[in-house]
């Protein structure tokens, strides 16, 4: 919690003797009017700074602060933190092909592909702030899911060892839910859950087949950690900690 405006005028106020006073160093004598005012002059900006530290979230903060709220959002943290782990594993029980490797800079030259193939670009996870509401973040991220669910659905129809695949939808579903459940929270009202739905891919052959599993795979991982820091942020408990 950051000190009062009166708390900080004690404070420089300690260090007045008779009117002098200290500026980096050097003591310097004017009157206690005069002290006084530099005072005044020093601790407002300071107070204003503590102020703007201490600023709640500008929407939701209450509904945020929840237990409830926060219950699903742990359990959220942790279906993130499951996910990610499970990437790297499930992309080598998929992915044969030379050169495709799930952390590498040669992944931004399959961007071509990717338009070839068809498969949409992930949402923007934006942290809540002035212009971004809770409503917002949590509609995008459920949305990802979802299409993240959507494209693993599509190209495991093609795969020839899917297992890894399957285990990583179903990880994916139960953080839909948890994030829906968090929206419902928001929005006071029953968040309608689309069926999956195959995306319309374009694999003509083995290689398309593999590329799109490995370029799903890539955006699901960079998505996950853009969602690792939104819910952080949300976490009250991290607040709490710091």
């Amino acid at each position: 919690m950051g000190k009062s405006l009166m708390d900080l005028l004690c404070i420089y106020k300690c260090t007045l003797n008779h009117g002098e006073y200290s500026v980096e160093g050097k003591y310097l004598r004017q009157s206690p009017t005069q002290a006084m005012n530099i005072v005044i002059v020093f601790a407002i900006p300071c107070y204003m700074a503590s102020l703007v530290r201490c600023a709640p979230l500008p929407e939701g903060s209450t509904l945020v602060e929840d237990p409830q709220f926060q219950e699903i959002l742990l359990r959220s943290r942790s279906l993130v933190q499951k996910i990610l782990l499970s990437i790297p594993d499930t992309h080598k029980s998929c992915i044969y092909t030379e050169g495709l490797q799930l952390n590498s800079s040669e992944n931004a030259k399959l961007a071509t592909m990717a338009t070839i193939i068809n498969i949409p670009p992930a949402p923007a996870l934006r942290a809540v702030s002035e212009s971004v509401t809770l409503k917002t973040s949590l509609t995008q991220m459920s949305e990802g899911l979802h299409l993240h669910q959507d494209l693993l659905n599509s190209v495991s129809q093609k795969l020839q060892s899917k297992d890894k695949v399957t285990e990583l939808m179903a990880d994916i579903r139960d953080l839909t839910i948890q994030v829906n459940k968090m929206l419902k929270m928001v929005q006071k009202e029953a968040v309608v859950q689309p069926s999956p739905t195959p995306v319309a891919l374009n694999l003509p052959g083995e290689y398309e087949v593999q590329v799109a599993a490995h370029l799903t795979l890539v955006q699901l991982q960079s998505f996950g950690q853009d969602a690792v820091r939104l819910l952080r942020s949300l976490d009250q408990s991290e607040e709490t900690e710091n």
